[in-house]
């Protein structure tokens, strides 16, 4: 298992329409690669795009193509079987949902392109590669901080409300296996609702927290399966005056997003998670090289709270 620490952050660059070309020119391209991203919309698939052309443009012997799957199943599963009929070397996915690309993945395999596959899992092995985090490591150490901050192992008190990503991802259902590992094994903290789903949607979260602040008198911590969904949440509880008398948790991590809302005081802590576009060109490099590749690279991560925050930003400016 390899472990890879964290690329150069930053944002701003965003994909117009549903494909865009970047890396060598196709004419001059000795091969081709097609990735099905989820969106190119939402902040942190923006960075993880961004980093993937980067690094493909330092490789002019490729021509990339990556499609927008609009944040919908059906359309990653015709984007890939698009890249099937158009004999692409290689093909890269990040699925929205477990299930609901596997049947893509075996497809593309059965062809015999070679498939990675990107910080979500399928319900399949026939893929060359997966690359991502440990979901279920990241939420243990997002439950033992939130134990934490609750009063320590076997002393932990308070009501916490959990904020879901898309429940058929694998992301969230880690997420939350691995928190609730170390939050369930504490009696005194309270759950309040019960798998509330915001699809990673900042705006979703501010409506079911929003619900659970007029259901709910006193609220001690939310942990939300990632970044957005956490400010969310504080939003809507400053919205009612409530902010100060609660934790927030999230997860990702981006400078621009995660750190700064822990450095302004709105999170209380974010998790690292890595976007795994560099670390994909160059395993795909190796692949169509011809190199054995290992089947799983898991990336790194790390806590980010106000004791290191300051360090964390002038790393990653």
């Amino acid at each position: 298992m390899i472990d890879r620490r964290i690329f150069g952050l930053g944002l701003g660059v965003s994909l117009a329409g549903g494909l865009a070309a970047c890396g060598g020119s196709k004419n001059a391209a000795r091969w081709r690669l097609g990735f099905s991203q989820v969106t190119t919309t939402e902040p942190w698939r923006v960075l993880f795009s961004r980093e993937m052309r980067e690094a493909a443009a330092k490789h002019p012997e490729i021509a990339l193509t990556i499609a927008d799957g609009q944040d919908r199943t059906e359309k990653q599963v015709s984007d890939v079987e698009a890249f099937i009929r158009q004999r692409v070397d290689l093909i890269l996915i990040s699925p929205k949902e477990s299930a609901g690309l596997t049947g893509a993945v075996e497809a593309a395999t059965a062809a015999g392109i070679p498939v990675i596959v990107l910080d979500r899992g399928v319900n399949t092995e026939a893929y060359r590669q997966f690359i991502g985090s440990d979901n279920l490591k990241i939420g243990r150490m997002a439950g033992d901080y939130a134990v934490g901050l609750l009063g320590g192992k076997g002393k932990a008190k308070g009501r916490m409300v959990e904020i879901w990503g898309g429940m058929a991802s694998t992301p969230a259902q880690e997420r939350h296996k691995g928190f609730a590992e170390a939050a369930d094994a504490e009696p005194g903290i309270v759950r309040l609702v019960d798998r509330q789903d915001a699809d990673w949607k900042q705006d979703r979260a501010y409506n079911i927290m929003a619900s659970a602040l007029k259901a709910h008198p006193a609220i001690d911590l939310v942990y939300a399966h990632n970044d957005p969904m956490a400010y969310g949440a504080y939003l809507a509880a400053k919205d009612v005056g409530r902010q100060g008398e609660m934790r927030f948790i999230g997860i990702d991590g981006i400078p621009t997003e995660g750190a700064k809302w822990v450095k302004d005081g709105a999170l209380t802590a974010t998790f690292v998670y890595e976007p795994p576009g560099a670390e994909a060109i160059e395993q795909a490099m190796r692949i169509l090289h011809g190199e054995q590749v290992p089947k799983r690279i898991e990336l790194g991560t790390q806590v980010i709270d106000v004791g290191d925050v300051d360090a964390f930003l002038a790393t990653h400016a």
